[in-house]
């Protein structure tokens, strides 16, 4: 039998997927793979901005908002891992070559977001993630250890004859539709979201909850199928496709939201699942399909609007909108999933040798609602933790058998999603 052979597969290239490939020795023989491109990760659509423990006065509060926007539904052990090692990660992102934004005198700026007590959250611009997550995929794309292959799909899991180990996975070349099996010590899925089960989504709409429907298959335990966050505000648009996020800072530096009147009717900075409610019951009351957000309310003006959120001004002029001088329509899109494959402090799943990190996993950080800016920080915390966890766990042992005849791929991927679809419908029920 042909398999292709590597010591750690991840499949998922976001800043979960990058970050374990680049806390792995040096000599250790890394494949990852992505549905899409390389770039088509929602790790580069994050506009926002990463929390960052300002100092040890913070702790307290950071790990009150973070369990309070979470319904105090959140694993304590997971949120004080997550506040422990944030000040280390951005070191180590700064160190990537990361440019945060810096006041006059060259120390870090910190914008605040809804649910946040205090300013705590470190940007570029309005497109952080996009910063952050090209300089990882820079610094794997210069390690020689890593092969990274995109337009490929994870089609099923390679397991031992007794399927009680992770072997690797059954992946398809998707310009070819040829299938092949990779053999790997360790497998990491870092696959993102599940936005592209949605209609109107902020995420990619490859991202289907591949990871997800590949371990509720195998019986792989799968928890809170059912926390799926929209946020508040999204370009409203009567088109289809990607929904266009209006990051939660511009709320945090003072974007108001408004009735058909002009009228403040929530405030900006509650939880995102408290906001949305909001929006929603003023729609209700309206007979409407948005309601308003209004820009010119931020603190500092057009400046701040030019300086911090270039992005979103261009987008909303390219449709029609001119900040500047009118409210925005905004409407409530899918946006993050807070459930997915259970995980522990280390990334480990119930299947050994099968790790899940990011936004595909669920260890708990989040509880029912996740706190603004918290993703790409636990991501990129617990993916660094599953590497080190590989090294210390060794490979998996034993022989798999594969036949390529056996995967009908279209069939396969319908399957999966209505599987993944049925299962966030049914706890919700």
């Amino acid at each position: 039998m042909d398999m292709r052979s590597y010591d750690v597969l991840i499949v998922g290239a976001g800043v979960a997927g990058l970050n374990c490939a680049l806390h792995l020795p040096k000599e250790t023989r890394v494949l990852v793979v992505c549905k899409g491109g390389l770039k088509e990760s929602d790790s580069f659509l994050a506009q926002g901005g990463i929390c960052v423990l300002r100092d040890k006065g913070d702790y307290q509060s950071y790990f009150e908002d973070t369990m309070r926007a979470g319904h105090y539904e959140n694993n304590p052990f997971t949120v004080r891992c997550m506040i422990e090692n944030s000040r280390k990660t951005i070191e180590e992102l700064i160190g990537f070559g990361v440019r945060f934004a810096r006041d006059g005198n060259g120390e870090l700026r910190f914008t605040r977001e809804g649910a946040h007590s205090r300013p705590r959250i470190l940007f570029h611009a309005d497109c952080t993630g996009k910063e952050i997550t090209s300089h990882l995929l820079k610094a794997v794309q210069k390690c020689p250890n890593v092969e990274l292959r995109p337009h490929t799909t994870m089609i099923d899991l390679l397991l031992s004859e007794d399927g009680e180990n992770c072997l690797g996975a059954v992946l398809c070349e998707n310009a070819t539709g040829g299938v092949y099996a990779v053999r790997a010590g360790n497998t990491v899925l870092a696959t993102g979201g599940v936005g592209g089960l949605f209609p109107h989504s902020t995420n990619f709409r490859i991202l289907t909850g591949d990871g997800v429907g590949v371990c509720l298959e195998h019986a792989i335990a799968v928890d809170h199928a059912d926390y799926v966050q929209f946020h508040p505000t999204s370009l409203y648009t009567t088109g289809h496709g990607r929904s266009f996020l209006i990051s939660e800072s511009v709320r945090g530096e003072g974007a108001h939201l408004i009735d058909r009147e002009g009228r403040r009717f929530v405030d900006e900075l509650l939880p995102r699942d408290v906001v949305t409610a909001a929006i929603y019951e003023q729609m209700r009351k309206e007979g409407s399909d948005h309601v308003r957000l209004d820009l010119r309310t931020v603190e500092g003006g057009a400046e701040t609007l030019r300086q911090h959120f270039p992005g979103i001004v261009e987008h909303c002029r390219k449709e029609g909108y001119d900040v500047f001088s009118e409210p925005i329509p905004v409407v409530p899109a899918q946006h993050y999933f807070m459930g997915g494959i259970r995980s522990s402090l280390f990334g480990r799943t119930t299947m050994p040798h099968l790790y899940a990190v990011g936004e595909t996993c669920c260890n708990g950080v989040h509880g029912r609602n996740r706190l603004a800016s918290n993703s790409l920080l636990e991501a990129l915390i617990f993916a660094a933790r599953a590497a080190e966890d590989i090294v210390r766990t060794g490979p998996a042992k034993g022989e798999a058998a594969f036949d390529p005849a056996a995967y009908d791929v279209k069939t396969i991927e319908r399957a999966r999603k209505a599987r993944v679809r049925k299962e966030i419908h049914r706890e919700r029920k």
